[in-house]
């Protein structure tokens, strides 16, 4: 299943989610939106933040997402493969094999933007 597929599959749930508990995913929005919108940070720093927490936690769909919004942010390759580097130094080898998947993730999208 490509990138594209994953990240179509995990808004489809999402939106599922959201018609069975569509306050909770408000609640969780909001917090998104503050935490984005606010700050000192940039939102591209932000991002690179939640894609090393999307690696060490394993998570593919995280992945995803925040690789999107990166490609969106203008990362270069280059840039996430830096971010990723420093989730091999601090999770080792499952984080390397999920730094990996970011970066493939990374390629497929970039190339379709």
């Amino acid at each position: 299943m490509s990138w594209k597929d994953k990240i179509a599959e995990t808004r489809n749930g999402l939106r599922n989610f959201n018609g069975a508990n569509p306050e909770v995913m408000r609640g969780f929005g909001a917090l998104g939106k503050a935490v984005k919108e606010g700050g000192v940070l940039e939102f591209k720093v932000k991002e690179f933040i939640a894609l090393g927490i999307a690696v060490a936690d394993r998570c593919d769909a995280c992945i995803g997402l925040h690789v999107e919004a990166l490609v969106k942010a203008g990362a270069t390759r280059e840039e996430v493969a830096d971010v990723l580097g420093m989730c091999i130094q601090m999770g080792g080898g499952p984080a390397m094999m999920y730094a990996a998947k970011a970066l493939e993730c990374y390629d497929e999208l970039s190339a379709a933007a």
